[in-house]
């Protein structure tokens, strides 16, 4: 039974280990050298693993009694986070190391960090959740304070641990009132008490409560008060990190819990989810109009994708989750591009963030300027971008969700966030004269930018396979 167990969960092994002997390692050898080759090592075996998983097939395999579960749905989260892990550590090691911070520890917490999302998307059980969740957390708090000299990641570690402790409690009181009412920390057996259709009161608080927990999480509002200060503090690099994978595997989590759990329920926590979501996307779509630091537009833009994320977990239908899946794929795919472009912002070797400085950008740079363009107009779901198939996905599993109302407010908040994308596109090439940024591009960060951009264009034929295999992993998470 223990060998069976341990061969399920051999890809979190791996990596756990790999992450140990990586520490140990380091210590003995030089640190500096030390780094960068581990920056690469983690990267390809993150990379190796996401291969392998994702040739694993459909068939569903459960460990320890339940407490883990690989299925299909666990597997396509997996692959996202790997990969996207992966491209973000290669993509800021470059902007790490000229800054002094590119220390050993840097890429064995990433790889803690990613062993647990993998946990966390493949939760059975509510201790199982909670252990996946913190491993992830515990990490991210120190790689958001890594750059030591700086009083803004400072606070930005300080203030993301300060409100996680305070989620953590939140998501801890919901598990113990959950574990109260149904006798069980399992799903399998937390699903048998809402099988048809009745909650109990004690049990309905204790859904709330994990609701808002995992909801700080994802950064949905009104849980989503550390975002922008994390983000504009964070090294661009880790920022970028914070921007994808653990989205991934936030959401994954969400939806696991939702149907594994209550799945039974859907009428209850349908009208939070939808209230997240529209709450969400609005916030995030008016707050982001003021902003003129590019790092804490990101921030509230990933708050209202989370929004239109969630807006697909909310219709509680097979499609509702192959749409939030395929919304998450092209929503990482945009951020790294982004990201790629954000980090190549220098003036005299010193990052800039305010985005006037991309005044006239096009006429020095006509090239990235053009996949800027292209990654902007699909953030903000102009057709015939892939970001607005990633919405239409959503907003269709909305309305045939009987969630009318909430596809509505979807297309409104979309109109609204679209303003705050295009200013940077009129910015780039109708704004005034200004000082020149430098050009400074690493072939990696320019790759990264142009397949991201052509990925936007291209995707539109076939969705290179996504939408297929969304639709397999939506459907054994949603039986």
């Amino acid at each position: 039974m223990i060998q069976a167990d341990l061969t399920v969960i051999l890809p979190e092994i791996i990596l756990s280990l790999f992450a140990m002997l990586a520490l140990i390692g380091a210590v003995y050898s030089s640190k500096d050298k030390a780094a960068k080759t581990l920056v690469w090592a983690t990267s390809i075996l993150m990379l190796a693993l996401a291969a392998w998983i994702g040739t694993k097939g459909d068939a569903a395999y459960v460990a320890f009694n339940g407490m883990f579960i690989d299925d299909g749905f666990a597997r396509f989260a997996k692959v996202m986070i790997l990969v996207s892990a992966a491209i973000v550590l290669l993509m800021g090691q470059d902007y790490m190391a000229r800054r002094g911070m590119l220390r050993f520890e840097y890429p064995v917490l990433v790889a803690l960090s990613v062993v647990g999302m993998m946990m966390m998307v493949s939760a059975g059980d509510l201790m199982s959740l909670y252990m996946g969740l913190e491993l992830q957390s515990l990490a991210l708090y120190v790689v958001a304070s890594l750059r030591r000299d700086s009083v803004k990641s400072t606070e930005a570690g300080l203030k993301y641990f300060v409100l996680g402790a305070l989620s953590s409690g939140l998501l801890l009181y919901g598990a113990s009132l959950v574990y109260g009412y149904s006798g069980t920390t399992l799903f399998s057996g937390i699903i048998t008490t809402t099988i048809h259709g009745e909650v109990s009161l004690g049990l309905l608080f204790g859904l709330i409560f994990l609701i808002s927990g995992l909801a700080f999480k994802v950064s949905a509002v009104p849980f989503h008060m550390w975002t922008p200060d994390v983000y504009e503090g964070a090294p661009t690099p880790i920022t970028a990190f914070f921007a994808t994978a653990p989205k991934v595997a936030a959401m994954g989590l969400f939806a696991r819990v939702m149907f594994d759990a209550f799945g039974g329920a859907v009428a209850d926590w349908q009208q939070v989810v939808a209230l997240l979501s529209v709450a969400s996307m609005f916030l995030g779509a008016v707050a982001a109009i003021g902003q003129t630091d590019i790092k804490r537009l990101m921030a509230y833009s990933s708050i209202a994708h989370m929004g239109f994320a969630l807006m697909g977990l909310a219709a509680g239908t097979v499609f509702g989750v192959q749409a939030m899946l395929i919304y998450l794929a092209i929503y990482v795919t945009m951020n790294i591009g982004t990201f790629a472009f954000i980090l190549m912002m220098e003036r005299d070797g010193q990052p800039v963030t305010d985005i006037k400085s991309l005044n006239l950008y096009s006429k020095r740079e006509p090239g990235k300027a053009l996949a800027m363009l292209v990654l902007l107009f699909s953030l903000a779901g102009v057709p015939p971008m892939l970001g607005f198939f990633g919405k239409f996905y959503v907003l269709r599993a909305a309305y045939d969700g009987g969630l009318i109302w909430l596809a509505v407010a979807g297309v409104v908040a979309s109109v609204i966030g679209a303003f705050y994308y295009l200013r940077i596109v009129y910015y780039m090439y109708f704004g005034e004269e200004g000082e020149e940024l430098d050009s400074n591009a690493t072939p990696l960060l320019w790759g990264c930018l142009m397949v991201s951009a052509a990925v936007m264009l291209l995707g539109i034929v076939n969705m290179f396979g996504v939408e297929g295999a969304a639709a397999a992993a939506a459907a054994t998470l949603v039986q």
